[in-house]
């Protein structure tokens, strides 16, 4: 399993990781939300300021009392929290949350139109429109209380034997409920044409394994107030409070020893370590007295003969504490992942609650987000086709997409002269680098082909059922994939998404419309600031299927061997460069970036700066622009750095800053534009800087 850190991506998928860190969380309980100081009537209505884009060039956030040779991210974004302080319902503030509340405002337009009704709706508008509609409607689900879950509970209550699991978990996993181990469809690594399924370890409350071993007092205490959130959550929901306390310490524990069985989250990101094909008989031998077959059925899943066990450790271990314990305490997990998946569905003890924990204590969030906020950005998840064709028609016009096609080319060239001149690689190995790079295939904008939503079913109020039946439909559409041909046109994120990615069984770059909006994209700025801008944002993506994730696959999409030895080595040596750089990085406190698990995000943002720089320079000769003209008092190419770094500008609390730094592999915004800067060939002569100064080091670290 590849990461995933893109909005609106089912977790079964195993995209590869795209640009932003901080909009994974915005569709999650924890409510995380962009940049806007505005006031609210109340929490079921729309802003009463309108959210404004932040310019692709941004006077206000530069300090140029800061010498840019010393600390270009200081230079370049010194101003930018001052006037950006992060409101009481943000964990953070940067780009992408800037331009996601943007977008947010504009979907919400969207969907309080289709919301209003009238016989002039198509299919689709009064789908999105009674989503949207339902999960405002906070009256109609307090009075319903725990109602629309109870059949799920009493299902839980009433299993009275462990064989009688597999069934129940198949039918929580197809409406989301994260129960035990992780189930889904992905490309076979090994022959990209084959859609297989695969299996992996899951089932975790907290974010990741260590945060159950790890033994700092913080960690202690996170684990601690878990606990206490679990209790609360159980008890809420009928358990008597000593009887909910004791089931939280069993559930605690239980996890525990799931977390101990589980792999890290930097083994996660290499395939090799995740790739395990074998018969179904094989994977089930794994878990003796579990039914897998009936697991298979209640998922909605077909019968499969062969199966990626991704995490072949972990099966054992997830048995043999099955085994360990309690019945009861199992149904206990079992109503608490059920409960936590749907509290913003239920009555307003549940939703605060769950934000309790996962926003305020863990991310540092103090405020929730405003219920429209939450419900636009849900339907976007749900429903994210159906709303992005309308957003498309209303804020992807001109020529935008044009725009972006001629600098997708204009770097993809640049990476062909870059390969040709890499000093250290091997001719054979270039001529199938530059094969891979001519076999990658760009979705800009929006899909050619809409999704059809039309056996979605969406009632105006019924909220909670609506989230459970399209994550049914979500499941069984991706399900159904197993077995059948691959579709290398089918988009994986919905085109508001502020974000982009790479897929490496696909070999393709992806960018939706919703992040080609300023600031990354701005249509009244010049090419030199867009080139910084969205320009870098196209070359790291191109550089993902060149780090040391997706050098591993080739032009086909197959996991393939296609580097000569030495090569490799060569290689291997450079990226240790960046490993050693970023792993030097205080986030917070005394935690460091891990600078091997954001290496893939480090290499693709080092590389792709290298490669806009050379894009840019190509097209400004070619139209005859004087770089050495001044625009806002600055270059070309110093517009250029600085429209690199003002994607990074951000001011974050320090509990996200510390989440992010544990489980991401982005490293914080901060060290993403001075710790590619330092390794930029045309950054000195841009600025005037010496050799020597912190900016310029005599050593820097270059792979691509």
């Amino acid at each position: 399993m590849l990461n995933a850190w893109t909005l609106g991506v089912p977790d079964r998928t195993r995209r590869r990781a795209g640009l932003s860190v901080l909009i994974a969380l915005a569709t999650a309980g924890t409510g995380v939300t962009g940049f806007a100081q505005t006031k609210l009537v109340n929490d079921s209505s729309k802003p009463t300021e309108v959210y404004l884009p932040i310019p692709g060039f941004d006077t206000t956030s530069l300090d140029t009392s800061a010498d840019p040779c010393n600390d270009f991210y200081k230079f370049a974004c010194g101003k930018f929290a001052a006037n950006h302080p992060i409101p009481a319902d943000q964990a953070g503030v940067d780009q992408f949350y800037a331009l996601y509340n943007v977008n947010t405002q504009s979907l919400n337009g969207i969907l309080n139109k289709a919301a209003a009704g009238g016989a002039g709706r198509s299919p689709d508008e009064q789908k999105i429109g009674d989503y949207y509609k339902a999960c405002m409607d906070t009256d109609a689900i307090e009075a319903k209380g725990v109602t629309p879950i109870e059949p799920l509970l009493r299902e839980i209550d009433a299993v009275k034997s462990k064989a009688e699991l597999p069934p129940l978990i198949g039918k929580l996993q197809r409406i989301s409920v994260n129960a035990f181990f992780g189930y889904g469809e992905q490309q076979d690594f090994k022959d990209a044409t084959k859609q297989i399924a695969f299996v992996g370890q899951g089932g975790l409350g907290l974010p990741e394994k260590d945060y159950y071993l790890r033994t700092g007092a913080k960690d202690v205490e996170l684990r601690e107030q878990y606990v206490a959130h679990v209790a609360k959550m159980l008890e809420l929901a009928g358990t008597a409070p000593e009887k909910a306390k004791m089931d939280a310490q069993a559930i605690m524990a239980f996890e525990t020893e799931l977390a101990k069985a589980s792999m890290g989250v930097t083994e996660m990101r290499d395939p090799e370590k995740t790739y395990h094909l074998q018969p179904i008989a094989t994977f089930e031998g794994t878990m003796p007295g579990f039914k897998f077959g009936e697991f298979e059925s209640a998922v909605h899943s077909p019968k499969v003969s062969e199966i990626n066990n991704s995490t072949p450790d972990f099966f054992p271990a997830l048995m043999k504490e099955i085994d360990a314990t309690s019945l009861e305490t199992l149904k206990a997990y079992l109503r608490y992942q059920v409960l936590t998946t749907y509290a913003g569905r239920l009555q307003k003890e549940f939703d605060a609650e769950n934000f309790d924990f996962y926003g305020r204590k863990l991310n540092g969030q103090p405020e929730q987000a405003a219920r429209w906020k939450r419900c636009s950005n849900s339907v976007n998840g749900a429903l994210g086709e159906a709303l992005g064709k309308v957003y498309v028609e209303q804020y992807f016009a001109g020529d935008s997409k044009a725009k972006m096609v001629e600098m997708v080319a204009d770097i993809e060239a640049a990476m062909g002269r870059d390969i040709d001149q890499l000093e250290w690689m091997s001719a054979a190995t270039k001529t199938r680098a530059k094969e891979k790079l001519h076999e990658v295939t760009n979705k800009i904008g929006y899909p050619d082909k809409w999704r059809d939503y039309s056996k979605l079913e969406v009632k105006p109020d019924d909220a909670l059922g609506n989230s459970q039946r399209a994550d049914a439909f979500e499941n069984d559409r991706q399900l159904a994939k197993i077995g059948q041909p691959v579709n290398i046109f089918e988009w994986d994120l919905t085109p508001p998404t502020v974000n982009a990615n790479y897929d490496p069984s696909m070999n393709t770059i992806n960018f939706p419309a919703g992040i080609l909006q300023p600031s990354f994209y701005d249509p009244k700025q010049d090419d030199a600031t867009n080139y910084g801008h969205i320009g870098a944002v196209i070359g790291h993506e191109l550089t993902h299927g060149f780090d040391d994730e997706g050098k591993k696959f080739d032009g086909k999409g197959n996991l393939s061997d296609w580097w000569t030895p030495e090569d490799t080595k060569n290689f291997v040596a450079r990226t240790d460069c960046l490993e050693n750089e970023y792993g030097n990085f205080i986030a917070v406190d005394d935690v460091k970036v891990n600078g091997k698990l954001t290496l893939g995000e480090n290499t693709a943002d080092n590389g792709g700066l290298v490669l806009a720089y050379m894009a840019y320079l190509d097209r400004a000769k070619k139209e005859g622009v004087d770089l050495a003209a001044k625009k806002d008092g600055y270059t070309a190419p110093q517009r250029f750095y600085i429209g690199f770094a003002q994607n990074w500008c951000e001011n974050s609390r320090p509990e996200q800053t510390r989440t992010q730094v544990l489980t991401d592999p982005h490293s914080p915004d901060h060290f993403r534009a001075n710790g590619a800067i330092v390794n930029q060939p045309g950054f000195a002569a841009a600025f005037g800087c010496k050799q020597g100064t912190p900016m310029v080091p005599a050593k820097s670290c270059r792979v691509w």
